[in-house]
């Protein structure tokens, strides 16, 4: 009975042991992209305020799970409508605890798909569902600007369909993984292995061996097995952004995926540097290529984070990028703004971005909403700093009139 009790004991030791090595081992944890990896969850025990202030950034939200938190649009009575044409709608329903875009024709209902996936959180959202193994994109998407159901980007007027594929490297912007098995071909996607969002790990490196080095010695403050971004050369620093922010008419050349914060992106792609013909900035940005050709990219050592703090959502937030702007644009330097004189003074020092950064209609970002076909675009900023005239005339004008002046 004894020697019972003594194996007994033996083993509820021996699980404890494997239980708490687990814990301490994020190697453990099943991450699909391999032992390397630890995964969000355990950046919160140490990173708690950081990560609290990352849950409400647009990076955080570029996709996620369908509910009815993270779609937008109205399903509420005459707010779920879009019409394609005299005969054909398509309605947004909730059908038990799940929605669907349902197309009718002539009232009577032809299909219904699911919404499964959300592309997308600030300017606009599109809509995924599984068909087994595969990925389509819905037909109806949500432009946040307006408020309002439109039809999704590219989708021809008039016309539903729902069968527009949607393919791994879709993920490799709005995720940060999914499995796909073969590369040039539609082949099937793994559900399970979806890491929504960009995650920490995707910008700061595999952290497994950091989270367990720290699990072990708390004391330890210096970070260690983990990629210091503040070490990172100019070009580094961008081609972390531009890994997505460059356009969509790159050549690829392998699964961004694969790409390690401190990697060159001439590895995984050749970035198309053609600017379109408008100046304005075309899908998913171009940003950087825009950012390149301003005098003051190419007078200092500025990069993305020289403005962006992407663990906090300071998107609009206006007077914050006008104090970076005046960093080095300052009276003292005698290269301050040479309305400043002339217009509002304190709107000038709050507002820089507003007449040299200037939200534009994109080229392609474009969908049309059932009020009679009315065609929009997404308003994007466009990040070559320059002098716009046009802009700067509707800033000016603005100003003049809320003044009761008519100033040129």
């Amino acid at each position: 009975m004894m020697q019972i009790k003594k194996l007994s004991l033996l083993l509820l030791m021996a699980a404890g042991i494997i239980f708490f090595t687990q814990c301490l081992d994020p190697g453990n944890n099943k991450d699909p992209r391999g032992k390397a990896f630890a995964g969000s969850e355990a950046c919160v025990t140490c990173h708690k305020e950081i990560y609290g202030s990352y849950l409400h950034t647009a990076h955080f939200h570029s996709a996620s799970l369908a509910s009815a938190a993270t779609i937008e649009g109205s399903f509420s009575k005459d707010s779920n409508i879009f019409v394609v044409n005299d005969t054909t709608k398509i309605m947004m329903e909730k059908r038990d605890n799940d929605f669907y875009q349902v197309l009718y024709e002539n009232g009577k209902e032809k299909r219904a798909e699911r919404f499964d996936i959300v592309f997308g959180y600030t300017k606009g959202q599109a809509y995924l569902y599984w068909k087994k193994s595969l990925l389509f994109q819905l037909p109806v998407s949500y432009f946040t600007g307006l408020h309002d159901w439109t039809s999704s980007p590219g989708y021809p007027e008039g016309k539903v369909f729902f069968d527009r594929p949607v393919f791994k490297r879709c993920f490799e912007c709005h995720s940060s993984f999914i499995k796909q098995s073969g590369v040039y071909e539609v082949k099937a996607l793994d559900k399970n292995s979806v890491i929504y969002n960009i995650d920490c790990e995707r910008c700061h490196g595999p952290a497994a061996s950091h989270v367990k080095f720290h699990t072990e010695y708390p004391s330890e403050k210096e970070g260690k097995y983990i990629i210091s971004f503040k070490n990172f050369t100019r070009s580094q620093k961008i081609d972390m952004c531009a890994l997505c922010h460059s356009g969509n008419n790159n050549i690829m050349l392998a699964s961004t995926f694969a790409f390690l914060p401190g990697d060159s992106l001439s590895q995984f792609m050749i970035v198309n540097k053609n600017i379109p013909p408008s100046g304005k900035p075309d899908v998913h940005g171009n940003q950087p290529q825009l950012l390149e050709l301003s005098k003051c990219f190419r007078a200092s050592n500025m990069d993305c984070s020289t403005c962006h703090n992407t663990h906090v959502n300071d998107r609009g937030n206006y007077a914050q990028y006008a104090e970076r702007c005046q960093t080095c644009h300052s009276e003292a330097n005698h290269n301050f703004c040479k309305m400043a004189d002339s217009l509002d003074r304190s709107f000038v020092r709050n507002n820089c971005t507003k007449c040299h950064m200037p939200e534009q209609s994109s080229n392609i970002i474009k969908g049309k909403t059932s009020d009679e076909g009315m065609q929009t675009a997404v308003q994007m900023v466009n990040h070559r700093i320059a002098i716009y005239p046009e802009e700067s005339q509707k800033i000016i004008s603005l100003l003049q009139k809320e003044n009761g002046t008519s100033k040129k």
